[in-house]
């Protein structure tokens, strides 16, 4: 099936999908769980020969643990389809209703985008993720994995392609492609097409944004912050440091940057240090830190005055502010807008900075690490938004839905409202709003 061919096929499958109620699509979560718990064998096969061929290329050690699909990822996976399985169906909900006259009533009801097309690098998790989000959210997708995970990607939608079609989901739901030039020819349909996510780095977001009229939604870099306050506490704001940035480096959500006030980095930058550094953190330093913290193995002066760096790896940089203000202003410039946390014990600074802070999600004494998904209670995300428009943050099951409105009538015409002869009431129906509409 060429490209068009599978476009038009996604099309139709989203058609079909808006006639499912939440039985067919739980038991097609259901069944896809049980389908790649029985494949497993050969997903990890796959995965195996895709490390094998990644390694030999020389591909960098945090993409090659982005890349790795192994029994801890296929219990996450399972974890992701029997939390989303638990979820209400976020289709056909009543977002608002109103009376617009007697007989004449007026509501916005959730439904799917349609067709979605995810484009993504290194993680076949990612797969499973959307698959799954599709299914309870009644959206087709198209997914193109990258080449480094080729093997795995087609494994993981074979099975999960025909789980669905087994429970009920109608044919094309979930496609694959496989080249550059498909995806390339696929970024023209937007006549099929309703919106591309590609998650990857800002230079490959860019590039999908550049090249095509399809509504993009970016899920792009993770230069996240942690600031410890002057009041902080040393031995919380440690911990948090060493959880944000080594608990799993090579996440999106991972600490980049650690801040630290002027007024307590003589006591608190050498705990904060050895911490990192029990996790065999190396640590880039400021001028300041490094006068405080003294040269040392794994430690080395950060060149040059951009900050904005996202390293996946087991890499901090380190910078000595002298307020809170510097603190808020530095995130704000050399972020990336994803995840930014304070360690304090003022609640007044606290407020301060996660109301001046401009991130999806901004954090009180806890780690950046919590920026994801089903951490949030989402059951699964897409990715983490790091725009302003339609999703921002851990981007799940709302962030695909947008919604038409539905005018029950009873034969009345605008022409008696434009004489005056009728008059609109605008009253709110606010008892049913959450409701499925037609009580299904």
């Amino acid at each position: 099936m060429d490209t068009l061919e599978l476009a038009r096929a996604g099309a139709a499958a989203a058609r079909a999908l808006l006639a499912l109620g939440p039985g067919i699509k739980d038991g097609a979560l259901a069944l896809a769980a049980a389908r790649l718990r029985e494949g497993s064998g050969r997903i990890f096969a796959a995965n195996e020969a895709d490390l094998a061929a990644a390694r030999a290329a020389g591909l960098a050690p945090p993409l090659l643990k982005r890349l790795t699909y192994d029994e801890g990822k296929l219990a996450e996976s399972l974890a992701m389809l029997a939390a989303l399985a638990r979820l209400p169906d976020p289709a056909g909900r009543i977002l608002e209703a109103r009376r617009l006259d007697a007989g004449l009533e007026l509501r916005r009801i959730s439904c799917p985008i349609g067709l979605v097309a995810l484009v993504f690098e290194s993680r076949p998790d990612a797969l499973v993720q959307m698959a799954g989000l599709a299914i309870k959210s009644g959206n087709a997708i198209v997914a193109k994995g990258g080449r480094e995970a080729e093997r795995t990607n087609r494994e993981l939608a074979a099975l999960l392609a025909a789980a669905g079609a087994e429970a009920g989901l109608p044919a094309g739901w979930l496609s694959c492609l496989e080249t550059r030039e498909e995806v390339a020819e696929l970024l023209a349909l937007d006549r099929y097409v309703d919106l591309v996510i590609p998650r990857g780095s800002k230079q490959f977001v860019r590039r999908i944004q550049e090249s095509s009229r399809i509504p993009v939604l970016g899920h792009s870099d993770g230069i996240c912050h942690l600031y410890v306050h002057e009041d902080a506490d040393v031995a919380m704001a440690s911990a948090l440091a060493l959880d944000s940035k080594a608990q799993y480096p090579a996440a999106c959500n991972a600490a980049e940057v650690l801040l630290v006030h002027s007024g307590i980095a003589q006591r608190a930058l050498p705990a904060i240090a050895a911490a990192l550094e029990s996790a065999s953190v190396r640590l880039e330093l400021c001028p300041r830190s490094l006068a405080i913290l003294g040269p040392g193995p794994g430690r080395s002066p950060k060149g040059g005055g951009d900050w904005a760096v996202e390293y996946l790896d087991l890499v901090m940089a380190v910078k000595v502010v002298g307020s809170l203000d510097e603190a808020i202003a530095h995130v704000n410039e050399f972020g990336s807008g994803h995840t930014d946390a304070i360690a304090t014990s003022s609640r007044e600074a606290a407020r301060r900075f996660m109301a001046e802070v401009d991130s999806a999600s901004v954090y009180w004494n806890a780690s950046t690490r919590f920026a994801d998904g089903y951490r949030y209670g989402l059951g699964a995300e897409l990715g983490i938004s790091t725009g302003k428009l339609h999703a921002r943050g851990p981007m799940g099951l709302e962030g695909l839905m947008t919604y038409k409105w539905l005018l029950e009538g009873s034969g009345q015409l605008v022409a008696d409202y434009a004489s005056g002869s009728r008059r609109f009431e605008h009253a709110e129906l606010p008892e049913e709003r959450g409701k499925r509409y037609g009580g299904n």
